[in-house]
């Protein structure tokens, strides 16, 4: 099991928007998470910054292609072009991606 963290910003005026999106995820993109070994996925808002860290246990054994079929799910295309206007990536974070991930530093049991 790997634990990850990630951060990314939210548009000021998109966030009584995007906190009614995940009050309802759609139900085929929750089946997806879980499909792609994904567990104990939360989001966290730090306001008035409009800072989201999302965190989540991976417990799969390729990443890559479980990210991959995330992506290609016409579904999760649907999802991520509702919430992704409501997003606002950090200008510092790594080519390639759009929430910036975060190693972690410290964890106990």
């Amino acid at each position: 099991m790997q634990r990850m963290g990630m951060v990314i910003g939210l548009e000021p005026d998109k966030v009584v928007d995007y906190k009614a999106l995940h009050a309802a995820v759609w139900p085929e993109i929750l089946s997806l998470i879980s499909a792609c070994n994904i567990t104990n996925y939360s989001i966290f808002l730090k306001e008035p910054e409009n800072l989201l860290f999302g965190y989540w246990e991976y417990v799969g054994d390729d990443f890559e292609a479980d990210m991959a079929k995330m992506a290609a799910d016409p579904a999760n295309q649907e999802w991520w072009a509702v919430c992704m206007p409501c997003q606002k990536p950090l200008v510092n974070r790594k080519e390639g991606e759009w929430w910036a991930m975060m190693p972690e530093v410290f964890h106990l049991d």
